[in-house]
């Protein structure tokens, strides 16, 4: 054994405090640390124990017969257990009792707590430390920690187990994961199997770990794939996350090179260029309070190349320190032949130690320390050599420690308008009346016009002579003034969304809106929620009271399927967009569009989104790369006379670009209050936001999704609720083959990932409820999801649809869920404690 002593990175982050080296490999064997020790097999069958505190103080451990292949420490400090296995015995020991007996010049010993178990390859204390789970074979041995007493035998596992963990809020719940790819969720009292996984991966599974803080189970396997479940009360567990450490590395630098001109640079260096796979051989939940409460997600993994800090909720890379020069290949066909862009790439964000002993893992041992400070003991793959690193982390409470900066935006007005922006612009009024003087018009006589009024009244030729005279009215009961004002004070009171409820999640009521299967494009309520536009892909639409009662009425005019509906915020007119690329505004009661635009003429593209914008001031409209801001001024008065001259009228007041150029797929833009922000999409995958009050771009995100975005959406609130303003930042975006994000705008960082739902090739929609709290998405697999917003996880899983879900929208007056089906079937949801459940077709 030597000890090659301390040696110190430039970068000051990991720190090797101890280095040793040994006789034989100890690669894939469980080694122990906590914040104090570390231990370590000693010529196969002693136990060297090292304290952390005092690099001098070790006590070597005699008591096994058998090459030792498993240690783990106790989760209590006081004492203080450590526990190692062979293929003979099984022993835990008290190190605090250890050190008297060794000082008092005593053979320190140990308690037996299991006999010819076979070769142990992993050991797991229980919270409290009063039983001890030991991996052998295929079977769970659960022990007592005092005595020699096998308490029960988990057997049904189809191949060799590698790892078994204890729920640390359920101590009578253990998780076990075998080389048959699958976990195991046993109740250990009864010895059952409450929970079977499917199988997960087609490598092993090596390593698994709970998250106490979100209440998840994550493990890992042998190929780099990571899953995150839920852990609820049922024990049922859901899959919240999956990922490949490979690809979230790739997505990550291409990030930063779209952000950055510089990329990887080379000079005297050979980089490592070979794409291996990186098998997770340790996962550790992260434990450093910070501002934000997406932090309790946050994971080390543990890999043969290094170490990397996750973001379960987002799949987001935030930190990677390699253990030698690593160049992945994704960054080395980009690079450039400078010494110090090299340099500064490895740093941020990939950190390497070449001066480190052991330059490939292959085990890892890992715990926290004291402050914000992990204690980490690796040993090496192919070496006999064995580590101690000390990782310090930022000590700054801030996520801007771990991930770069981003300038901050906000939903809200910061300040007034500019006196160029272009919000101000206003629509100049003509007279229809007026008339141009001209010269001629001096000296012509006037003729006096032969109809004084717009409307002409009938000669009643057509009508049948009138056989009543004039019969007065007795029965004329006067309206009271009372009853009058009392009904107008009812009209005005609203009240309040309720933001202590649950999530509607219990059918209501299901109506086809069609004869034969139609598409429900899209849908949206009214701001007072009281009906409820519907676009189909038959050419019309359909508007329909909130309660789906009553026959609905139809407006036809567009030559192909309705793709957009929008109500104004004055609820007194509301458009509809088509893939005939014009855009309509209609009012109630009249069947002819008040105004039309467009055309395939005046857009050469379809519409990809349309609506009102800045209270109703302006129409919103995108085709190809541009978007396009109408002031517009709407009449729906009718003149008998000039009855095809057009008294409504709209006029192009500027049109914005992404800058790279490419069409947009979908904007958002909220109408509810004034808000200078509007976001575009782009079908390079990246998200624009546009400031309206400069007319030009403040930030774009690149790369924001593996695909198209094909839907965003901002937290937009209601009349009816109340938020608070941080929460109107946040916004929503959707791809096909990719998960819905959470953003928020001030950073413009994803902040949570919902992928629980199915979204393959339709384009299905996501929508906030009213109070901010909940999130629902549309599947293809015949279901909407409702999800948390502080949990990926999903809440309920709203059933028994007929076909895809391609829409979802919430009422903004009370806790309803509107679903529309690819073939015409509109859905409606309601709280369980406020609506008795009906069985959906």
């Amino acid at each position: 054994m030597d000890d090659c002593g301390e040696s110190r990175d430039e970068s000051n982050i990991m720190v090797e405090k101890l280095s040793l080296s040994y006789d034989r490999p100890m690669s894939h064997l469980q080694l122990a640390c906590c914040p104090t020790h570390c231990a370590v097999p000693l010529q196969g069958k002693d136990l060297l124990l090292h304290s952390l505190e005092d690099s001098e103080q070790t006590m070597q451990l005699t008591g096994h017969h058998g090459n030792i292949s498993a240690m783990v420490f106790g989760t209590g400090r006081n004492p203080l257990l450590l526990c190692s296995a062979s293929a003979d015995y099984v022993i835990v020991w008290d190190v605090q009792r250890c050190y008297s007996r060794t000082r008092a010049g005593i053979v320190a010993s140990g308690t037996v707590i299991g006999t010819l178990l076979g070769k142990v390859v992993h050991l797991s204390f229980s919270a409290g430390d009063e039983r001890l789970a030991a991996c052998s074979g295929d079977k769970v041995y659960i022990l007592s920690s005092k005595i020699e007493d096998t308490l029960s035998v988990l057997a049904g596992h189809l191949a060799p187990l590698t790892a078994a963990e204890f729920c640390p809020w359920k101590t009578d719940v253990l998780v076990s994961i075998s080389e048959d790819r699958t976990f195991k969720v046993w109740g250990v009292e009864k010895e059952e199997i409450i929970y079977e996984s499917a199988v997960l991966s087609a490598s092993p599974l090596l390593s698994v770990s709970f998250l106490l803080k979100t209440r998840q189970l994550v493990t890992g396997s042998a190929d780099g794939q990571v899953w995150s479940f839920t852990f609820p009360e049922d024990l049922r567990c859901n899959l919240v996350t999956r990922l490949d450490l490979h690809k979230v590395m790739e997505r990550h630098q291409r990030q930063l090179n779209k952000m950055s001109p510089q990329t990887v640079g080379v000079t005297g260096i050979t980089p490592d260029t070979v794409e291996t796979t990186k098998p997770v051989l340790r996962i550790c939940a992260y434990h450093r309070q910070l501002e934000l409460e997406r932090a309790n997600s946050w994971v080390w993994i543990g890999c043969s190349d290094g170490l990397y800090l996750l973001d379960l909720a987002t799949s987001e890379l935030h930190k990677a320190l390699f253990l030698r020069v690593c160049i992945p290949v994704y960054c080395w066909r980009n690079c450039w032949n400078d010494g110090h862009n090299l340099h500064y790439a490895l740093k941020r964000p990939w950190d390497y130690y070449p001066n480190l002993s052991i330059t490939m893992a292959g085990s890892w041992a890992m715990c926290h320390g004291s402050g914000n400070t992990m204690i980490l003991l690796l040993t090496s793959l192919f070496e006999t050599q064995m580590s101690v690193l000390e990782l310090s982390l930022p000590v700054s409470g801030t996520v801007d420690d771990l991930c770069q900066h981003l300038d901050r935006l906000s939903i809200l007005p910061s300040g007034p308008l500019m006196s160029g922006s272009p919000l101000n612009a206003e629509l100049k009024k003509k007279d229809p009346n007026r008339r141009k003087k001209t010269g001629s018009d001096k000296c012509a006589v006037k003729e006096p016009p032969l109809v004084f009024h717009t409307k002409v009244k009938s000669s009643g030729y057509l009508e049948s002579p009138r056989m009543t005279m004039f019969s007065p009215k007795t029965n004329v009961q006067k309206k009271t003034e009372r009853s009058t004002k009392t009904n107008m004070k009812r009209r005005s009171v609203f009240s309040d969304y309720p933001e202590d409820t649950a999530a509607p999640s219990v059918p209501h009521t299901c109506l086809s809106t069609t004869k034969t299967p139609t598409p429900v494009f899209c849908c949206q309520y009214s701001g007072d929620g009281k009906q409820i536009l519907c676009g189909l892909g038959d050419r019309s639409v359909l508007l329909y009271k909130s309660s789906l009662t009553g026959t609905s009425a139809v407006y036809t005019g567009h030559d192909k399927a309705v793709s957009i509906v929008s109500w104004s915020h004055g609820r007194q007119w509301w458009l509809s967009a088509s893939e005939d690329r014009t855009f309509r505004i209609w009012t109630g009661g009249s069947s002819v569009p008040v105004l039309t635009l467009g055309g395939t003429d005046k857009f050469f593209k379809p519409i990809q989104a349309a609506q009102f914008y800045y209270l109703d001031k302006f129409l919103l409209m995108a085709s190809g790369p541009s978007l396009h801001l109408y002031l517009y001024h709407l009449d729906n008065t009718q003149d008998d006379i000039k009855r095809y001259q057009p008294r409504s009228c709209a006029k192009l007041m500027g049109h914005f670009s992404m800058e790279s150029g490419t069409d947009i797929t979908a904007v958002s833009a909220i109408n509810d209050f004034y808000s200078y922000v509007v976001l575009m999409c782009g079908a390079d995958r990246s998200i624009q936001v546009l400031d309206m009050n400069t007319g030009a771009v403040a930030s774009q995100l690149p790369n924001a999704h593996s695909r198209a975005i094909h839907h965003v959406t901002q937290n937009k609130g209601s009349m009816f609720s109340s938020q608070t303003p941080d929460s109107y930042n946040l916004f929503l975006s959707s791809a096909v083959t990719d998960a819905v994000k959470l953003w928020d705008l001030r950073t413009l960082r994803c902040v949570r990932r919902f992928e629980n739902h199915v979204n393959r090739c339709h384009p299905c929609t996501a929508a906030f409820s009213p109070c901010g709290r909940f999130i629902a998405s549309g599947s293809e697999d015949n279901c909407a999801y409702m999800y948390d917003v502080r949990s990926s996880s999903y809440l309920r899983k709203l059933q028994r649809h007929s076909n895809t879900v391609l829409n979802v929208t919430f009422n903004p007056a009370t806790p309803e869920l509107l679903t529309g089906t690819l073939d015409g079937k509109l859905s409606l949801f309601r709280p369980g404690n406020t609506a008795e459940g009906v069985s959906l077709p």
